[in-house]
């Protein structure tokens, strides 16, 4: 077997994509935009969110964002989200031990992005939702096959984003035309190496 790794982030046009869920979701670095992702609706983005999460068979996530799931989901597996969050296995990226209190839930250890490239071999379908620190631990070596994000016509001008002054050079390669829905747009990228220089 060799699974598939899909990166899923909301961001914005300017690529931030910290807290989009909720106001107290994260504030670090004084963050004031919180839930930025709320007043902005797509039933057609919705639904293929809705799609994805239902065909993936291991969740991956950070430590804060496992945090907020674990709090939230358990709690709402009436939801078509929450029953399949319940039904899959789901995995942790945290740097400090801890034991996890959602069902199905394992801890990555040590090295985590070593962990997530031998879901391979036991998964074909595993995502990693949010979790922008980790997220960028995966993007500097190119442990994914897909970074699909959903951006939103939002410019906050502050926040951690997904590739930050410093993030490693990187080429990526557009898997399909981009689907625009009422006023979100997705885009689904692979990596495809390190850039190259020419002369216009």
């Amino acid at each position: 077997m060799t699974g598939r790794i899909t990166i899923d982030l909301f961001t914005t046009l300017d690529g931030v994509a910290q807290a989009p869920g909720g106001p107290d979701e994260d504030t670090s670095g004084g963050f004031e935009f919180g839930g930025w992702q709320a007043p902005v609706e797509d039933e057609t983005i919705a639904e293929l969110v809705g799609a994805g999460i239902e065909a993936m068979d291991a969740l991956v996530l950070g430590r804060r964002t496992y945090d907020i799931f674990a709090e939230y989901w358990p709690q709402h597996t009436g939801n078509p989200v929450g029953r399949r969050f319940a039904e899959i296995p789901k995995y942790v990226a945290s740097r400090h031990p801890f034991v996890p209190e959602w069902a199905g839930t394992t801890h990555l250890g040590e090295d985590a992005v070593a962990a997530v490239t031998a879901l391979r071999d036991v998964h074909e379908n595993i995502h990693v939702i949010g979790s922008i620190d980790f997220v960028q631990s995966l993007l500097a070596v190119e442990a994914y096959d897909e970074l699909k994000l959903w951006v939103h016509p939002v410019v906050l001008g502050q926040g951690r984003k997904v590739f930050p002054d410093g993030a490693v050079p990187a080429r990526l390669r557009l898997l399909e035309p981009p689907v625009a829905g009422a006023t979100v747009v997705q885009l689904r990228y692979a990596p495809d190496g390190k850039p190259t220089t020419g002369q216009m």
